[in-house]
């Protein structure tokens, strides 16, 4: 259950449990609280242990730099980190640290890995069931594993074949495809969940998890069949919070684990995951002439010039741009 925040104390008094609970009281994504506890851990231990109020803009500007020059971070992660120690000073603890000049990571964003339309099929030949399934939606959808693995039973809808985001990176929501050749199989996953679903409240369980503390909004809806997963787990759990049984996702370790079996049995040498079906489902729609701006909101991406890079890894040749060595 790694989309789960663990407990955290009545009265917070560790300096990170304060930062934890502060973060959480601004209902930023668990993912979010993860990267800037460990970016702001990682310059607390940088600094010899140093209490971050008796640290400023000196000792960011030496992280940075030691970011850049010995880690050899790329622009991204150094812009990551930046974020983290920047919002535990103005925002956590009210200071500002003015101008910071540290040296920028000379290292470039690398162009993603995606598979040809053959290799995505090759992996998921190698692939069965649920596990299948997911990988499908990942490459078919554009989905990245753990909006997969998090999708409710009310995110599918098969009247207007599209499925809904909701549970996304930074929490925007997005519509996206749902394959055809994916229906008959995702009634069948969404059949199975409520059938489980029953079984569960017949054994005095069934209720499930619900973000943004909507189980107080809405008591009776943490037991409604519209907010079950699609894609359960094997057996139930305790929840860390709040102590209650339930039946939480399947696992995203699960479903990595199986890509990554599928990917070296297709004989595939490359550097690929589950993130590699996503890529690729933009690159194909790309090729297949699918605008920029349409790609941009099936991915969710905010920034344009996010989307705009897999027009570099379509590469020239596959625009009609051949090689003059070549007849």
């Amino acid at each position: 259950m790694d989309d789960i925040p663990t407990p955290l104390p009545a009265v917070p008094i560790r300096f990170m449990d304060r930062f934890r609970a502060f973060i959480r009281a601004r209902q930023l994504a668990y993912r979010t609280e993860k990267t800037y506890c460990l970016w702001v851990r990682e310059f607390i231990r940088f600094h010899g242990a140093r209490h971050p109020e008796t640290m400023g803009a000196e000792e960011v500007n030496a992280w940075l730099s030691h970011l850049a020059n010995n880690r050899n971070v790329s622009v991204n992660t150094q812009k990551t980190a930046l974020n983290a120690v920047v919002f535990m000073y103005h925002q956590f603890l009210g200071r500002e640290l003015g101008k910071l000049q540290f040296t920028n990571t000379t290292q470039a964003r690398r162009l993603p890995t995606v598979f040809s339309h053959d290799e995505a099929m090759a992996v998921l030949s190698n692939m069965q069931g649920t596990h299948k399934l997911l990988a499908s939606l990942m490459y078919g959808s554009g989905l990245r594993v753990m909006e997969a693995t998090r999708l409710r039973v009310q995110d599918v809808d098969f009247s207007e074949q599209c499925l809904f985001v909701r549970e996304t990176k930074g929490d925007k929501w997005r519509r996206t495809l749902l394959p055809s050749s994916l229906t008959e199989g995702l009634r069948n996953q969404v059949e199975f969940a409520l059938a489980l679903h029953r079984q569960d409240l017949d054994d005095g369980f069934g209720e499930v998890y619900l973000p943004n503390a909507l189980s107080k909004k809405y008591p009776n809806a943490a037991r409604s069949p519209a907010w079950q997963y699609v894609f359960p787990a094997h057996r139930l759990s305790v929840d860390p919070r709040s102590g209650v049984r339930r039946r939480h996702h399947i696992g995203e370790q699960q479903v990595r684990r199986s890509v990554n079996a599928a990917i070296r049995a297709a004989g595939i040498r490359k550097k690929a995951s589950c993130h590699t079906f996503r890529h690729s489902f933009a690159t194909n729609l790309l090729k297949s002439g699918t605008d920029i701006r349409s790609i941009q909101e099936l991915l969710g991406h905010n920034d344009i010039s996010t989307t705009q890079i897999y027009t570099h890894v379509i590469g020239s040749h596959q625009r009609g741009i051949s090689s003059p060595l070549d007849p």
